[in-house]
């Protein structure tokens, strides 16, 4: 086999997808990763709900109305799409995911639970990793600390984290998030030992 090291053309990388259960500190761990480890490429997610305080659009997520993620889904630029806790569409646009892997970067998603089953039927070779919280009393506390919700909101996400964290068993890899920056070190070094697998 080829040695990535010293063939002229980048090889391409294995996509890691992160989710978990809503509050869990997906968008926190992810944001750990751009932020030490700038050689990590982490997809942005279009969404149809409105910026929460302190999101940048292109940033955090694209922030698009209803017509044009109708013509996102239309024109097949998503990778994956669904509804999210019955209300907004949250969706990954797929040309900036392949052309990440295709010139071999360390590329991650970070997504809801939906997302990452439609994901694992069109991409089956990437790695899975669940997002844990350390108990349920612990999630709850972050989800009512973030005091981003309405209470009818924070209940609605109680019900779908309920769900959620029974899908453990379909990911590969499980990481407890006890602490962020451990969280996104356990991350990253998931990524690079890929890497060196796919070198073997």
């Amino acid at each position: 086999m080829t040695d990535p090291a010293t063939s002229g053309a980048a090889r391409p990388s294995r996509l890691v997808v992160l989710a978990g259960p809503t509050a869990v500190g997906k968008g926190t761990v992810a944001a750990a990763v751009r932020r030490h480890h700038p050689d990590v490429w982490i997809s942005v997610s279009a969404t149809t709900r409105p910026p929460r305080p302190g999101e940048q659009d292109g940033v955090h997520y694209l922030f698009v109305d209803e017509a044009e993620f109708d013509r996102l889904v239309a024109e097949d630029q998503l990778l994956e799409w669904a509804v999210v806790h019955g209300v907004h569409r949250y969706g990954t646009p797929r040309g900036p995911v392949e052309a990440a892997l295709a010139a071999g970067r360390p590329a991650m998603l970070e997504i809801d639970l939906q997302g990452a089953r439609q994901v694992r039927r069109t991409m089956p070779d990437a790695l899975f990793v669940f997002l844990k919280p350390p108990s349920w009393e612990e999630l709850v506390r972050r989800l009512v600390g973030r005091g981003t919700e309405s209470d009818e909101e924070r209940e609605r996400r109680l019900v779908t984290a309920k769900a959620e964290l029974a899908a453990e068993d379909e990911f590969d890899v499980t990481i407890v998030n006890h602490e962020v920056h451990d969280a996104a070190d356990q991350l990253v070094a998931l990524m690079t030992l890929g890497r060196a697998s796919d070198a073997d």
